[in-house]
């Protein structure tokens, strides 16, 4: 993504969050560096299953504790 995308990009986002909170009247609560973490690891996994699943495959997740 070019640099003028990104900050259009970026300023979007800011501007549906103000929206919401002046309209809701809700607050904004940071979600933690943990929620992105997770939700970048689901959408990695979304994608190598759906990966696997065009070339005949199927993927198995197989959880590690942590």
């Amino acid at each position: 993504m070019d640099k003028p995308k990104a900050v259009t990009t970026a300023a979007h986002k800011l501007a549906r969050l103000i929206y919401t909170m002046l309209t809701k009247g809700e607050v904004y609560t940071d979600q933690g560096q943990g929620h992105y973490e997770e939700r970048y690891r689901e959408r990695v996994l979304q994608q190598l299953a759906q990966r696997a699943e065009k070339m005949g495959m199927k993927l198995v997740v197989n959880e590690q504790p942590a």
